[in-house]
């Protein structure tokens, strides 16, 4: 295997990292410490991988490393700014939207994805979106909850 030097953003640092030519993103963002990124069916099917690659919501187990060179990755770790959390965090632990947490981070990229798209998302399109989310634990009706609130807290601090 071939190793090249990568030039990224992940959550606003800029990053020079040593990639294997067919190491996958969810592999090296692991591997530098982002845990939020998980494996579940490294299909994507499940939406636990999920990250924002230049604000485009991507599943990382399909995607090469190589592939983000020169591109900006967000992560749920990137939500966070000094000690305040992000409107979506802060709904879904209002309405104890998480369950197990093994899926969480990967419908709160998915959220914040749509939200960027569309501020003010209908019930059925937050649950249209998340048919590429799975979640083993729990129904859906708090997270889409959650979500709908977090758009109009958003909305409220612009």
């Amino acid at each position: 295997m071939k190793f090249l030097n990568l030039r990224l953003k992940i959550n606003g640092e800029e990053k020079i990292i040593r990639v294997g030519s067919r190491e996958r993103l969810l592999d090296l963002l692991r591997r530098l410490g982002y845990k939020s990124v998980k494996e579940g069916c490294s299909t994507g099917d499940c939406g636990s991988c999920n990250v924002l690659v230049d604000g485009v919501l991507v599943n990382s187990c399909l995607m090469l490393a190589i592939q983000a060179r020169n591109r900006e990755i967000t992560t749920v770790e990137g939500f966070v700014t000094g000690r305040k959390l992000h409107p979506l965090q802060e709904s879904f632990l209002e309405f104890a939207a998480s369950q197990c947490g093994y899926c969480i981070p990967g419908i709160l990229v998915t959220a914040e994805y749509l939200l960027s798209v569309n501020p003010n998302p209908s019930e059925e399109e937050i649950r249209r979106i998340l048919v590429g989310n799975i979640c083993r634990c729990g129904g859906y009706t708090k997270i889409v909850e959650a979500i709908r609130t977090a758009s109009l807290l958003s909305r409220e601090r612009r």
